[in-house]
């Protein structure tokens, strides 16, 4: 035992006992503290124990098995700051970068105190080396006082009759949410829990999401991270989060509790309370790479205590990362002990945690067995068979930015996937580009194409038109050009192909025609998403006309560029009360939201009724060259709500109300005739974007003309 201020008193003899390698990190059990941590590389490992005053004891953990150091504390208890110290060696060109002058944190840490002083201590080479990569000698500057410290927690939680919601996929209405942007600014919440856990969970947040019937809501990153040092250099923060370091911790930032681990027992709160309303938690999650980045990134865990297991290194120099994130380095999910810490964080979240299901940023990163993405990677292997994580909601972002990256459609059949064909199509059939009608009948109908070959339902479409990684709904109808300039990377960053369309002019205007119209395609894009089949996803304060000016890569700004507005709830109350009638329409009539594929049958086959058929604007069934004819912009589909061949939870049968959808992306009006009374006799119009709110009375025999409007969508009923 040392200490590392020789001046300080010498503290009471801490009892040690050998303790167990498992579970890994610091686990209180009520009389005292488990500490355990891997690390193959390392010769000798220290346990320090930081007070109040950041003065340290310094403990030799003696006992190894299977690489994993551990001891148990018999007086140590939840509140009480640690650290690792690592003994090994330091040879880069090896890929070895053990540095004792680093306090690292723990890789099981599930809370952390403190923040980042991003001065010479944090690095393991010397910030004025002519070259970095090197390595050379570490400078040995010791990191405490300048890193954040892991926090013991208190594992006990009176969760009560805490249970899961476990909604279907095909009942599902997800609602992307940033646990700090989407409270920071509303009004009824109380000011000293908004931007937290607490203000998430605050009834004003749940009952608007009921509002919305919402049954989801998947919170951008909330583990714990660490704003990057150019960006704090610039004035500008990590927002998004995507830049983990602490994968069994809550974001210390989100917590309005100021105790040491209060986070901990305010995120649980804050996942009963959504329970409580019926509200699945599903989180997103970054397990391809760390905060650590690239060779010249800070020693803050992983880096110092096993460097070559936690990360890919670059075949032919082991000096440098892999990097098929952009960020700088992949985590290395061949290696056993970082495919065990991937799953133990999961089952962690999902065990103590109580949260629903996970959605992996980047998860084709994962998958890589070596240069490709391999279906049958380990990690996938491992998820399957997981009795506890193969049971939760798994969401992919199924592409990274290596090569062969783009994996749509290519995960195994537990999983779900963001659907990217679905985003850029909606987005082009509503700007009315060309020869896009198969593929929007395509991505209308759950694309079949992308999920039916491995056996998964039309619910492993996750339908977003916008997410936190682009404009947002306000901006994607009022700018061509991306506008990241706040960014001060010279508006180099973000995506440059957006889809979008400024409706005539780029950025705010006044003109009452180009701001109708931008409405109007809001509602449009709105009111598709929720008459597809597949599982649609709502980004934040679209709902209420949510603006970054321009700016697609909001991901550094922590400010009211990115924060939801409420106070446009008020002006944009009839886009707000469009979306409540869309998503209620769709949460009622099940023909929305079909367990099964349709099968496309003939109109009349014995008994057999059609469960879908596409008809052009003179009524009839749409031939091979009406697909590529002109009016490709516009197109009539029916749905029999007598034709669902899948049955409900309980066996009964489900019949629903047939529907008839119209679309026209077209300029123009354009005269659209109602199908023979083989469909129906009557139509009763239940949901039109040609209005603010989507209101109408309109009802229409079989066989006439409806003057579909420019730009606009209309939903029919069946009434007779």
């Amino acid at each position: 035992m040392a200490l590392n201020d020789p001046a300080s008193p010498a503290p009471a003899r801490i009892t040690v006992w050998p303790g167990t390698a498992y579970p890994l990190g610091a686990t209180y059990d009520g009389a005292g503290t488990n500490f355990s941590v891997f690390s193959e590389v390392a010769e000798r490992v220290e346990l320090c124990l930081i007070d109040g005053d950041d003065h340290e004891t310094r403990i030799e953990i003696d006992e190894v098995d299977g690489f994993v150091w551990h001891a148990y504390l018999p007086t140590i208890t939840p509140g009480q700051r640690y650290g690792f110290r690592v003994h090994g060696p330091w040879n880069t060109d090896a890929g070895q970068r053990c540095d004792a002058s680093k306090l690292l944190l723990d890789p099981y840490g599930k809370s952390f105190h403190g923040e980042f002083d991003f001065t010479q201590a944090l690095y393991s080479y010397d910030l004025d080396a002519v070259d970095p990569a090197t390595g050379g000698t570490p400078p040995m500057i010791d990191s405490l006082g300048h890193t954040m410290t892991s926090v013991v927690t208190n594992p006990f939680f009176g969760w009560g009759s805490d249970r899961s919601p476990r909604t279907p996929y095909h009942e599902t209405i997800i609602y992307e949410a940033h646990v700090k942007g989407m409270t920071q600014t509303h009004p009824d919440i109380p000011e000293e829990i908004r931007g937290t856990y607490a203000g998430l969970a605050h009834p004003v947040v749940i009952e608007h999401l009921l509002s919305l019937n919402v049954t989801a809501i998947e919170l951008m990153p909330v583990h714990q991270f660490l704003h990057d040092k150019r960006l704090l250099e610039l004035g500008l923060r990590n927002y998004w989060g995507y830049n983990t370091f602490g994968y069994l911790a809550p974001h210390s930032e989100y917590a309005a509790s100021r105790r040491t681990d209060g986070e901990v027992g305010e995120f649980k709160t804050m996942v009963r309370a959504f329970h409580e309303a019926g509200i699945e938690v599903i989180l997103d999650v970054v397990y391809n790479h760390t905060a650590e980045g690239d060779h010249l990134g800070p020693t803050i865990n992983f880096r110092g205590i096993d460097n070559a297991a936690y990360y890919r290194l670059l075949d032919g120099d082991l000096r440098l990362y892999k990097d098929f994130t952009g960020t700088g380095n992949s985590l290395n999910a061949r290696h056993p002990h970082t495919l065990q810490l991937i799953m133990d964080s999961l089952r962690y979240w999902v065990l103590e945690m109580h949260v629903d299901g996970f959605r992996f940023d980047l998860a084709s990163t994962l998958a890589r067995e070596f240069y490709d993405v391999d279906r049958l990677s380990a990690f996938f292997d491992l998820v399957q068979q997981d009795p506890v994580i193969s049971q939760v909601k798994l969401i992919a972002e199924p592409w990274d930015i290596g090569e062969g990256g783009y994996q749509v459609g290519n995960f195994p059949g537990l999983w779900t996937e963001w659907n990217g064909k679905y985003r850029d199509t909606v987005r082009d059939y509503w700007r009315g580009q060309p020869a896009t009608l198969g593929e929007f009948a395509s991505r209308l109908t759950g694309s079949s194409d992308l999920y039916e070959d491995t056996g998964r339902r039309p619910g492993a479409s996750i339908n977003f038109v916008t997410c936190h990684d682009g404009f947002p709904l306000a901006d994607l109808v009022s700018y061509n050009e991306k506008h990241n300039e706040a960014n001060g990377e010279h508006n180099r960053d973000g995506e440059s192909h957006n889809r979008s369309w400024n409706c005539g002019v780029e950025g705010p205007t006044a003109d009452p025609q180009i701001v109708a119209l931008r409405h109007r395609q809001m509602r449009n894009i709105i009111a598709t998403m929720m008459v597809s089949q597949g599982t649609p996803m709502i980004s934040h304060g679209d709902e209420i006309g949510r603006t970054q000016h321009g700016n697609n890569n909001g991901y550094c700004q922590d400010s009211p560029l990115t924060w939801v507005d409420w106070s446009l709830a008020g002006p944009n109350a009839d886009l707000l009360e469009f979306t409540r009638k869309a998503t209620a329409l769709r949460t009622e009539h099940p023909v929305f939201r079909r367990r099964r594929f349709f099968e496309g049958t003939p109109i009349r086959s014995g008994e057999q009724a059609r469960d879908i058929a596409w008809l052009s604007p003179t009524g009839q069934e749409m031939t091979p060259a009406d697909w590529n004819s002109g009016f490709g912009k516009c197109v009539t589909v029916f749905l029999n709500g007598a034709a669902i061949p899948a049955p409900d939870s309980r066996g009964q049968r489900v019949v629903d109300d047939s529907f008839l959808l119209c679309f026209n992306a077209h300029d123009e009006t354009v005269d659209v005739v109602t199908p023979d009374g083989e469909y129906a006799r009557q139509w009763s119009a239940v949901l039109d974007t040609a209005d603010p709110t989507g209101a109408t009375d309109l009802v229409v025999p079989a066989g006439e003309k409806i003057a579909l409007v420019g730009r606009s969508m209309l939903v029919l009923r069946k009434s007779g």
